[in-house]
């Protein structure tokens, strides 16, 4: 099933995945992502997919509270959450008459996420425990010089920079690309990272919104090079724990995330227990059902790969 949340396409694998086993969500992601990465290939990747496309695929929950548990993927590797993708498949189990409107949970590696259905569109989700890690990390970055930003985790690893002098414009995407990819590779060069040595695989630079209603526009580069066409829901959260760390955003105050094509995700926080819980709104549309075919005999079965 294909979906796309504030333009950023989903595809869920709800039937013909491989055997993952009975362990846990966190065992199950490292079982597929060691020994299936042809299956993850063949999914997203060309000719069937694209580098923007990012995979979840359903899996039998550990916790009984759940609606499904997933294991979200992109063109060069595992994710350990996506919140656009949660949206997909919350607005994709509805459509296939798993659930319907009202509270859930989805259980991923990160942990326990709420998925609250508004309608067949509309969905907001209680993110997993996000926090900044370090403020202010100064990096040198070729041809940029020193790059200021915070290390923050919002369900991925993220460098978060406000003061870049970028263009956050639809038609700067090569050179926003350019820019937040030796980001990451002079964040890997200088072994900065998150918190037990997290990689730091997610790069967002903000500046001020096209639309005087919205808080923030943002431009996202994902692991495998691509940015994400959505505001990143775990971007999203990351940004709000950052806000809030700050004294910037106060429980329950909404914050408007405007992404780099124009799409809105809205997001509150609430404190539990003394750590920050994301809440993350956004709307998906069902785009496609498939069945997707692999001939032994083709020889790009397996998807053209994509090294990180």
């Amino acid at each position: 099933m294909d979906s796309h949340t504030a333009g950023e396409p989903t595809r869920v694998v709800v039937a013909g995945g491989p055997d993952l086993g009975r362990g846990s969500l966190a065992e199950r992601r490292a079982h597929f992502r060691d020994g299936f990465d042809a299956f993850r290939s063949a999914v997203v990747n060309e000719p069937r997919g694209s580098d923007v496309l990012v995979g979840a695929l359903l899996v039998e929950p550990t916790d009984a509270r759940c609606a499904a548990g997933v294991i979200f993927f992109n063109n060069v590797g595992v994710l350990h959450m996506c919140g656009h993708g949660a949206i997909g498949v919350a607005v994709t189990l509805a459509h296939l008459g798993r659930i319907k409107p009202g509270k859930h949970f989805l259980e991923t590696s990160a942990g326990v996420v709420g998925v609250e259905l508004d309608n067949t569109n509309k969905a907001i989700i209680d993110n997993v425990s996000s926090f900044r890690h370090a403020a202010n990390v100064c990096v040198p970055v070729e041809g940029h010089g020193v790059v200021t930003g915070d290390v923050a985790w919002g369900g991925n690893w993220f460098f978060l920079v406000n003061d870049h002098g970028q263009s956050l414009e639809l038609g700067n995407v090569d050179k926003l690309t350019e820019f937040t990819w030796r980001i990451r590779q002079a964040l890997e060069e200088h072994r900065i990272r998150g918190k037990d040595g997290g990689q730091i695989d997610h790069i967002e630079l903000f500046g001020p919104p096209r639309e005087s209603k919205n808080d923030s526009r943002n431009f996202v580069l994902c692991p495998g090079k691509a940015y994400d066409r959505s505001p990143c829901g775990t971007g999203t959260s990351a940004k709000l724990a950052c806000l809030y760390a700050d004294g910037k955003l106060r429980e329950g105050q909404v914050w408007r995330q405007e992404s780099i094509v124009g799409s809105v995700f809205e997001g509150t926080v609430r404190i539990n227990d003394g750590q920050i819980i994301p809440r993350i709104r956004g709307r998906a549309y069902v785009t496609a059902e498939a069945t997707l075919l692999f001939d032994p005999e083709d020889p790009f079965r397996d998807g053209i790969r994509v090294l990180a």
